[in-house]
């Protein structure tokens, strides 16, 4: 099969990128594993793999691997370049659905879709549903959508970074998930219905945080609902941290009172902070104090979780990766896929 996918793969004349056929899966699975084999040394340039405008129906295929490092992964636009899979229900599952496994390191993905498209509302008691799992290092995210509902975005690494920008995140129940210090800035997470008739309870974030500072850090996100009430975050184990930095809400009435869910997954030992939440025409909408206490496997926790200015100051992209500046690395990089864009698109 990789022998016939191959045929439909153009490989640009500085074989630094390769075009995806328009529409076509089998070219894009082919190009992923042809930048897989070329950028198999951690050291390889940056490779750039175009993908125009299209649906890539992959079928019930899943965790179609990205081994590759420095791998660039460029569509034409966001809501143009439609990558989905449909999982079959029985094997619905966090490490069995993916659309996309990475596990290279310096991913870099922009203007594209990817949809998990699992039966979500008759998969029984849990719909997981991952459109990206991260087993890589230092993945960029640039104007990305994600479409599915639980577990939409799964960061498996406990010493990962990885960072957000200007992207879009949608699901039901801790579906933005997993390890490691997560950056979103200026991202629009979307809560679709919890249950097809509209009840029921979301939770956007489930963070664990074993070996890393910061956990999941939002910062000039805006969330927009469908129906079903949220929270912020519950904590998934160890020492869950999660921190949402001038958030606007669009609907401010669908949070539920308490903010973060006490009733924690595995552990009571939560960081959760809120500062300098509004809603669309500005007006302050975080409490002066939100005291809740936590519930976890062995005991609870009482914590209070609206931030002082000074200790909202705190969580900004160049003390969260001081090492590594994502955001200034996002520019860069915006600029080179732009001139592959205006050559092949």
């Amino acid at each position: 099969m990789m022998c016939m996918m191959a045929l439909v793969v153009a490989s640009c004349s500085s074989q630094r990128c390769i075009l995806v056929k328009a529409g076509d899966a089998n070219s894009l699975l082919a190009a992923i594993e042809k930048a897989n084999s070329i950028n198999a040394d951690s050291l390889s340039k940056r490779l750039y793999v175009l993908i125009p405008n299209g649906v890539y129906d992959l079928g019930d295929i899943v965790l179609t691997p990205i081994r590759g490092h420095n791998v660039a992964l460029v569509g034409q636009s966001t809501e143009g370049t439609i990558i989905v899979n449909k999982p079959k229900v029985e094997n619905e599952g966090i490490g069995t659905t993916a659309v996309l496994l990475n596990h290279g390191h310096n991913t870099y993905v922009q203007d594209l879709t990817l949809k998990n498209a699992l039966d979500y509302y008759h998969s029984g008691a849990a719909g997981r549903a991952v459109c990206w799992q991260d087993k890589g290092q230092r993945t960029l995210f640039k104007r990305v959508r994600m479409l599915s509902y639980q577990d939409t975005y799964y960061s498996y690494v406990e010493d990962s970074q990885h960072y957000f920008e200007d992207s879009e995140i949608h699901g039901t129940v801790d579906f933005i998930c997993g390890a490691g210090d997560v950056f979103f800035n200026r991202c629009l997470i979307v809560t679709e219905k919890r249950n097809a008739d509209g009840s029921g309870v979301n939770v956007i974030a489930a963070p664990r945080t074993a070996a890393t500072n910061w956990g999941f850090v939002f910062n000039g996100c805006t969330i927009r609902n469908d129906m079903s009430t949220f929270h912020f975050a519950r904590g998934w184990h160890t020492h869950p941290r999660c921190t949402w930095v001038n958030t606007v809400l669009e609907s401010p009435m669908k949070l539920e009172k308490d903010r973060f869910q006490p009733q924690s997954i595995r552990s009571e030992d939560c960081e959760f902070g809120e500062y300098g939440t509004k809603d669309l025409q500005g007006n302050s909408l975080t409490p002066a104090s939100n005291v809740i206490t936590l519930k976890g496997k062995t005991g609870t926790k009482t914590v209070q979780t609206t931030l002082t200015a000074d200790a909202a100051s705190r969580f900004t992209v160049a003390n969260v990766f001081p090492l590594w500046r994502p955001d200034l690395m996002v520019k860069e990089l915006e600029k080179k896929c732009q001139r592959w864009a205006r050559k092949y698109f």
